[in-house]
Parts: C-alpha cells; sequence; structure tokens
C-alpha cells in the first residue's frame, strides 16, 4: 500500500469539469483576502483577516509549510481563485476529515459540492479510504446541505466541541461511508 502523503502529493492537482483544486501559494493571497476579510464568509470558521498581510502569513502558516492534501478552488474559465478545501487523513482509521471555505460572491453555483465530490473521489477510489467525515456550526445550515448534496449522513451533534472567535460552538457532524460512495 503506498502512503496517503505520497498518493496525496501524487495527487496535488485535480481537474473537474469547471475547476481546477490545486496547491495555494502567497500568489493567492489577494482572492483569498477578498473572502477572509468579509465576517460573513469567516463568521462560522476562522477569524476574520484584518489585512492582506495577515492573509500571507496565514497561507504560509496553514497552507505552504503543510500543503499534502490541501486544495485552492480556482475556476477553470477565468482563473479566479475563489476557495479551500482540505482532507485531513487519520491513518490509523483510514478516515478523512473534509473541510471547506468559499468566497460568498460564488455561493449557490453548485461549486463546493462539484470541489467536494472530486476529493471524495480522492479519499474513496485512490486513497482506499473507509470513511469520510465533516462538521460545520449548527449556525451555518449552509454547509450542512453542501454535506448532505455530498451524500453524506447527519451523525449528531457535538455540544461546545470547537471554540471559534471568542466562543464555544456546536458541531454537527456528517460522514459518508466507502460502501455509500461506491453504491452511488
Amino acid at each position: 500500500m503506498e502512503s496517503f502523503n505520497y498518493l496525496l502529493v501524487e495527487h496535488q492537482i485535480i481537474q473537474t469539469k469547471r475547476l481546477v483544486l490545486r496547491p495555494i501559494t502567497l500568489a493567492d493571497a489577494k482572492d483569498m483576502f477578498e473572502y477572509a476579510s468579509a465576517d460573513e464568509n469567516t463568521r462560522f470558521v476562522f477569524d476574520t483577516h484584518p489585512t492582506i498581510d495577515i492573509t500571507r502569513q496565514k497561507i504560509a502558516e496553514f497552507f505552504v509549510a503543510a500543503p499534502i492534501g490541501k486544495y485552492g478552488i480556482e475556476i477553470v474559465e477565468t482563473g479566479k481563485f475563489i476557495g479551500t478545501i482540505d482532507i485531513r487523513i487519520d491513518s490509523m482509521n483510514r478516515s478523512g476529515c473534509l473541510g471547506y471555505a468559499l468566497n460568498k460572491d460564488y455561493w449557490g453555483n453548485g461549486y463546493m459540492t462539484e470541489a467536494g465530490l472530486a476529493i471524495l473521489d480522492l479519499a474513496f477510489q485512490t486513497l482506499q479510504l473507509e470513511r469520510v467525515f465533516a462538521m460545520h456550526d449548527v449556525r451555518n445550515p449552509a454547509s450542512g446541505k453542501v454535506m448532505e448534496r455530498l451524500g453524506m449522513t447527519y451523525e449528531g451533534t457535538l455540544r461546545k466541541s470547537r471554540h471559534v472567535k471568542d466562543e464555544f460552538v456546536d458541531d454537527a457532524y456528517y460522514s459518508i461511508l466507502r460502501e455509500e460512495y461506491l453504491a452511488k
């Protein structure tokens, strides 16, 4: 069995019909700041970026320092960077945690579902994972709708499971199993 990291590096660029999922670089700072500086985009997931320099630091610390499994979402037609998607692997349990953020100006176009399906394909076809899960702040039901469109099943809510923006938040958990994905 090839290592998860090797397979992820081998598949660091993924093409879909409308999107390219690819490594994130400092060149993406302007487009990322566009949504990372908007509270409507960040209120459920991370601190809003007050300056583009903070965005550049976050890219360097999170995406460039440890890039494996982390993808920028770019629209093929325009080359516009519109968000991120990542899968964090738990190799012992052959599972992955899916996370994502999308510029609000691109909500409602099916981009996150398209990107998510590409990552699920990678997870189940290439990495041979048994389970992929995701979670969302219960106050953000739109994120749960994406999980449902990906074929995920609601598993339950963990109360006060994360500390975000100076408060503890409840997270709704969803998952999809390998056999469920392959049956679709």
